[in-house]
Protein backbone atom coordinates (compact mmCIF):
# COMPACT_ATOMS: atom_id res chain seq x y z
CA UNK A 1 0.00 0.00 0.00
CA UNK A 2 1.51 3.25 -1.16
CA UNK A 3 2.42 5.75 1.80
CA UNK A 4 0.97 8.89 2.24
CA UNK A 5 2.89 11.91 0.17
CA UNK A 6 3.72 15.31 1.89
CA UNK A 7 1.44 16.36 -1.28
CA UNK A 8 -1.58 14.09 0.43
CA UNK A 9 -1.04 15.68 3.37
CA UNK A 10 -1.22 19.26 3.10
CA UNK A 11 -4.84 18.42 0.92
CA UNK A 12 -5.71 17.38 4.13
CA UNK A 13 -4.52 19.94 6.29
CA UNK A 14 -6.30 22.43 3.44
CA UNK A 15 -9.61 20.70 3.41
CA UNK A 16 -9.85 20.25 7.58
CA UNK A 17 -8.86 24.43 7.63
CA UNK A 18 -11.72 24.95 4.89
CA UNK A 19 -14.18 22.94 7.01
CA UNK A 20 -12.83 24.71 10.18
CA UNK A 21 -13.43 27.69 8.66
CA UNK A 22 -16.35 27.08 7.27
CA UNK A 23 -18.17 25.31 10.48
CA UNK A 24 -16.94 29.11 12.52
CA UNK A 25 -18.92 31.22 9.88
CA UNK A 26 -21.88 28.89 10.64
CA UNK A 27 -21.29 29.28 14.45
CA UNK A 28 -21.58 32.49 14.36
CA UNK A 29 -24.62 32.88 12.00
CA UNK A 30 -26.30 30.97 14.30
CA UNK A 31 -25.13 33.11 17.24
CA UNK A 32 -25.77 36.20 15.29
CA UNK A 33 -29.44 35.36 14.39
CA UNK A 34 -29.83 35.17 18.56
CA UNK A 35 -29.00 38.95 18.67
CA UNK A 36 -31.86 39.68 15.64
CA UNK A 37 -29.81 42.41 14.26
CA UNK A 38 -30.12 42.18 10.39
CA UNK A 39 -27.25 43.95 9.73
CA UNK A 40 -24.64 41.80 11.32
CA UNK A 41 -27.41 38.42 10.32
CA UNK A 42 -26.98 39.70 6.35
CA UNK A 43 -22.93 40.67 6.37
CA UNK A 44 -22.82 36.53 8.49
CA UNK A 45 -24.72 35.11 6.14
CA UNK A 46 -22.83 36.23 3.01
CA UNK A 47 -19.81 35.42 4.55
CA UNK A 48 -21.47 31.77 5.19
CA UNK A 49 -22.32 31.62 1.59
CA UNK A 50 -19.22 32.72 0.00
CA UNK A 51 -16.91 30.15 1.95
CA UNK A 52 -19.44 27.30 1.10
CA UNK A 53 -18.83 28.21 -2.36
CA UNK A 54 -15.12 28.67 -1.93
CA UNK A 55 -15.31 25.11 -0.14
CA UNK A 56 -17.70 23.46 -2.47
CA UNK A 57 -15.38 24.60 -5.81
CA UNK A 58 -12.01 22.99 -3.79
CA UNK A 59 -13.37 19.80 -2.96
CA UNK A 60 -14.93 19.41 -6.70
CA UNK A 61 -11.52 20.74 -7.90
CA UNK A 62 -9.96 18.22 -5.58
CA UNK A 63 -11.72 15.49 -6.13
CA UNK A 64 -11.51 15.84 -9.98
CA UNK A 65 -8.08 15.61 -9.50
CA UNK A 66 -7.90 12.69 -7.11
CA UNK A 67 -10.26 11.56 -9.70
CA UNK A 68 -7.64 11.59 -12.59
CA UNK A 69 -4.40 10.76 -10.66
CA UNK A 70 -6.45 7.22 -9.78
CA UNK A 71 -7.79 6.35 -13.28
CA UNK A 72 -4.43 7.58 -14.72
CA UNK A 73 -2.57 4.76 -11.93
CA UNK A 74 -5.18 1.90 -12.42
CA UNK A 75 -5.08 2.25 -16.78
CA UNK A 76 -0.92 2.83 -16.06
CA UNK A 77 -1.16 -0.70 -13.62
CA UNK A 78 -3.55 -2.62 -16.18
CA UNK A 79 -1.11 -1.34 -19.17
CA UNK A 80 1.69 -2.98 -17.31
CA UNK A 81 -0.56 -6.60 -16.59
CA UNK A 82 -1.59 -6.50 -20.46
CA UNK A 83 2.75 -6.08 -21.18
CA UNK A 84 3.54 -8.66 -18.71
CA UNK A 85 0.99 -10.97 -20.42
CA UNK A 86 1.41 -10.49 -24.14
CA UNK A 87 5.39 -11.17 -23.00
CA UNK A 88 5.47 -13.62 -20.75
CA UNK A 89 2.22 -16.26 -22.22
CA UNK A 90 3.11 -19.33 -20.55
CA UNK A 91 3.90 -17.48 -17.20
CA UNK A 92 0.79 -16.09 -17.03
CA UNK A 93 -0.97 -19.24 -18.11
CA UNK A 94 0.65 -20.97 -14.61
CA UNK A 95 -0.16 -18.32 -12.69
CA UNK A 96 -3.48 -18.46 -13.50
CA UNK A 97 -3.55 -22.34 -13.23
CA UNK A 98 -2.06 -22.24 -10.07
CA UNK A 99 -4.35 -19.42 -7.99
CA UNK A 100 -7.35 -21.93 -10.16
CA UNK A 101 -6.39 -24.55 -8.29
CA UNK A 102 -6.28 -22.70 -5.11
CA UNK A 103 -9.80 -21.40 -5.17
CA UNK A 104 -10.46 -24.67 -6.47
CA UNK A 105 -9.13 -26.46 -3.33
CA UNK A 106 -10.69 -23.70 -0.95
CA UNK A 107 -14.09 -24.01 -2.33
CA UNK A 108 -13.73 -27.97 -1.93
CA UNK A 109 -12.38 -27.69 1.91
CA UNK A 110 -15.89 -26.56 3.08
Amino acid sequence: MASRTPNTDATTQQLKDDLHHLSRTVEELVSATADDSRSNIKELRERAEKRLKDTRERLEARGERFYGEARDTVTHQADACDRYVHENPWTSIGIGAAVGMVIGMLIGRR
